[in-house]
């Protein structure tokens, strides 16, 4: 099964969770059309037909991806060696 890109995982589940939690207050998330939209894509993305499971997947998948690029560039950057020519 293909994932979806953790940086995208990360934005799908963070906005939902900081929708659904300022609908808390409101009356259920299910109601707000967004908080839909970002539940079946969760499910969509995560092979799933609960929100509540495509939480807890999304949320495995992201503790296992490997850390972002920007915090691996460093390390990339010291394990460059400089090709030269033999002339």
């Amino acid at each position: 099964m293909l994932r979806p890109h953790p940086a995208v995982l990360r934005r799908l589940v963070d906005e939902y969770e900081a929708l659904t939690a300022a609908e808390g207050a409101r009356g259920p998330a299910e109601q707000n059309p967004r908080a839909r939209d970002l539940a079946y894509t969760l499910c969509v993305s995560t092979g799933t037909r609960d929100v509540r499971r495509a939480l807890e997947a999304a949320r495995q998948w992201l503790a296992a991806a490997p850390a972002p690029a920007a915090e691996t560039a460093p390390l990339a950057a010291a394990q460059h060696v400089p090709v030269t020519e033999n002339a």
